[in-house]
C-alpha cells in the first residue's frame, strides 16, 4: 500500500515532458489547477442548464421567446466556458504560453519574400484578408449612401446614375485596398514588378479574366445595359439583375439565374429591349378570310387594342395588312405597351381579346387549306378492271 501511494506521490510530482520538452508544472499541477475545476464547472453548466430549462418551461413565455432566452442562454455558458479555459491555462501555463506566442509570432512576421523595401510574410498575408473585405463593405456603403442620399437629388437619368454608381463603389475599393496595402508595409512600385513578371506566365492563362475584366469597365462606361433592363441574349430573355467587373447576373421569365461573361455581352449582338425607352410596339399577327369586311376588321382590332390594359395611351395603336397568303390575309395588330417587361402578357390578353371580337363579328380566322386539281381521270370500267 505504501509502495502504491509512493508511486501516485511521485507521479503527481513529476514534471510534464513531451519529446524531450519539460514543463515547469506536474501532473498534480496540471490536474489540481485545470483537469478538476473544468470538471466541476462541467458539472455545474450541466446541473444549471436543467434548471434553466424547468424554469423556462413553466414561464408564461410563448414557444418563440422560450426558443430566445434558451438560445441566448446557451450563448453565455457556451463563452464562459470557454473563457474559463482560457483562464484555467493562462494561470497554469502562463510563462510556457507568452514564450510560445512570441516564437509563433516570430515566425510569421519572418519575411518568405522580400523585393526592395516590401517584406512579405504570413502576417502580412492575414493582414491582407480585413483590407479586402474593408475595401469590398466601404464599396457597397459608399454605393448605398450615393443612390439614397445624393442621386436623390440630382436629376440623372438611370444610366447615367448606374455609371455613376459602378465607377464610385470600385473607385473606392481601388483606394482602400491601397491605402491598406501601403499600412502594411507592400510598396506599391515592387508589386507593379512582380505582376509584371508573373503576368508573363500566367497572362496566357488569364485571357479569359482579363478580357472580362475589361468588358465590364466598357459596359459601365457605354452602358449597352443597365440593372434592371429587359435583354435577349443567345435566344435568352430575361432581366439584368447586376453588373460585376467580371459578370451579369440576369433572370430570366422563367426564374433562371444566368452568370453572364462579359466579354460574351459585349461581342454578342444583345436586343435590350428598355435601353432608352421602357416601352415598346407589340405586334400580335392574325389571319382573317378572303370573305371578310376589312374596314370592319380595322375596327375590331383597333377597339381590341384600345381595351388592353397594357396599353401606352400616349401612343395612338395601328392595324397593318400585311400580305394576301395561301389561307387568307394576315393582319398585324400593333399596340404600344408601357413596359417591354408586360410584353407577354399584354399578347396573351390581345390574342384572347381577338378571338373573343371576332367571334362576336363573325369574322372568320381561316385554316390552313390547299385546293387539289386532279386531271385525266381514268374511265370508270377501267379503274374497276372491266
Amino acid at each position: 500500500m505504501k509502495a502504491l501511494v509512493s508511486m501516485i506521490e511521485g507521479f503527481l510530482g513529476a514534471s510534464i515532458a513531451f519529446d524531450g520538452t519539460t514543463l515547469s508544472i506536474s501532473w498534480g499541477d496540471l490536474i489540481a489547477g485545470f483537469v478538476l475545476p473544468l470538471v466541476a464547472l462541467f458539472v455545474a453548466i450541466r446541473v444549471l442548464v436543467a434548471f434553466v430549462r424547468r424554469l423556462v418551461g413553466r414561464s408564461p413565455l410563448s414557444e418563440r421567446g422560450r426558443a430566445i432566452v434558451m438560445r441566448w442562454f446557451r450563448i453565455l455558458y457556451r463563452t464562459g466556458f470557454v473563457l474559463a479555459v482560457v483562464l484555467l491555462g493562462a494561470n497554469l501555463f502562463g510563462d510556457q504560453i507568452i514564450e510560445s506566442l512570441q516564437s509563433i509570432i516570430a515566425f510569421l512576421r519572418e519575411p518568405f519574400f522580400t523585393a526592395g523595401t516590401t517584406r512579405i510574410s504570413v502576417v502580412t498575408i492575414i493582414l491582407l484578408l480585413p483590407i479586402f473585405y474593408l475595401a469590398t463593405w466601404a464599396g457597397n456603403q459608399t454605393r448605398r449612401v450615393l443612390e439614397h442620399g445624393v442621386l436623390n437629388r440630382l436629376n440623372l437619368d438611370p444610366s447615367r446614375r448606374f455609371s455613376f454608381l459602378s465607377l464610385s463603389r470600385y473607385g473606392v475599393i481601388v483606394l482602400v485596398i491601397v491605402i491598406g496595402l501601403s499600412i502594411v508595409g507592400i510598396n506599391l512600385s515592387s508589386l507593379a514588378v512582380i505582376f509584371g513578371v508573373l503576368g508573363l506566365g500566367i497572362g496566357f492563362g488569364l485571357q479569359g479574366v482579363v478580357a472580362n475584366f475589361f468588358a465590364g469597365i466598357m459596359i459601365i462606361l457605354s452602358q449597352p445595359i443597365k440593372e434592371g433592363d429587359r435583354i435577349n441574349i443567345d435566344e435568352l430573355e430575361g432581366d439584368v439583375q447586376q453588373i460585376r467587373i467580371l459578370y451579369s447576373v440576369v433572370n430570366t421569365i422563367s426564374n433562371e439565374t444566368l452568370i453572364i461573361p462579359n466579354r460574351q455581352i459585349v461581342e454578342s449582338v444583345v436586343h435590350n429591349q428598355s435601353y432608352d425607352d421602357p416601352s415598346i410596339m407589340l405586334r400580335t399577327p392574325v389571319q382573317v378570310s378572303y370573305r371578310s369586311d376589312l374596314d370592319r376588321v380595322k375596327l375590331v382590332l383597333l377597339a381590341v387594342a384600345d381595351r388592353n390594359s397594357y396599353r401606352l395611351h400616349s401612343v395612338d395603336p395601328r392595324v397593318v395588312f400585311r400580305s394576301f397568303d395561301d389561307s387568307g390575309i394576315t393582319v398585324i395588330l400593333v399596340i404600344p405597351i408601357a413596359n417591354a417587361k408586360d410584353r407577354h402578357l399584354a399578347r396573351s390578353e390581345a390574342i384572347m381579346e381577338i378571338w373573343r371580337a371576332f367571334r362576336q363579328n363573325g369574322i372568320e380566322i381561316p385554316f390552313p387549306q390547299m385546293d387539289l386539281h386532279v386531271k385525266n381521270l381514268p374511265a370508270p370500267e377501267e379503274a374497276t378492271g372491266g
